[in-house]
């Protein structure tokens, strides 16, 4: 097997050391020290350390929201208003599959997206672009279908409750159990647990100030 390029030693890197120090406790020497690339390479293949940064936030989002617009469109196709609870699940099911419990790669992941929720630093908050956009506002319009009191700022704190929720417990799950011996039953009731607790959550009365 073919040994992997630079750019993906250094992808690794910044993924691994983001999610472990966030993105201002990580230099752009301690990327190409882990990577065993010259310091110069981060320029070269990215630009900057902020480009490096949604590079691997891309690498991680892109197959969750690859998942989460088939999960929307099968929904769609059956009727053009679905429940909220499809709507929890079809969001909140690849975010599970993406961040399995015993998996190595799983509890990067969630620390890396808890990393995106609650990093201070702009750059982090700014990663984003035209393709996490569409899926965002695709289900945002869903969920307003459906939950036609909550305003949309409210619609949009709960919605960033689904990830934070999620990605917190699969952090707590690896961190409790042993990577050689994963739990898929508790991992699967987990996901239910998370699911009737989000649609719960997301089905509240709007907050009456």
């Amino acid at each position: 097997m073919a040994s992997p390029d630079t750019r993906t030693q250094l992808l690794d890197a910044a993924e691994h050391l983001f999610a472990e120090r966030g993105y201002r406790g990580t230099s752009v020497r301690a990327i190409t020290d882990l990577a065993g690339a010259n310091l110069a390479a981060v320029g070269y293949h990215f630009g900057s350390k902020a480009e490096l940064m949604s590079a691997v936030a891309r690498r991680v989002v892109e197959p969750i929201n690859a998942a989460q617009c088939a999960g929307l469109d099968r929904l769609l196709a059956r009727t053009p208003d679905p429940a909220v609870a499809d709507l929890v699940e079809a969001f909140t099911g690849p975010l599970f599959d993406e961040m399995q419990a015993g998996d190595e790669g799983g509890a990067r992941t969630s620390r890396l997206i808890v990393t995106i929720l609650g990093d201070p630093a702009e750059e982090v908050r700014s990663w984003t672009g035209p393709a996490e956009d569409t899926v965002r506002e695709r289900y945002l319009a869903a969920f307003g279908r459906a939950l036609p009191d909550l305003s949309p700022e409210e619609l949009r704190f709960r919605m960033r409750g689904i990830l934070a929720v999620t990605a917190v417990d699969r952090v707590e799950v690896y961190q409790q159990s042993s990577p050689t011996c994963p739990s898929p039953v508790a991992g699967e009731a987990a996901r239910h647990w998370a699911i009737t607790f989000l649609t719960a959550a997301l089905s509240a009365p709007p907050t009456r100030t």
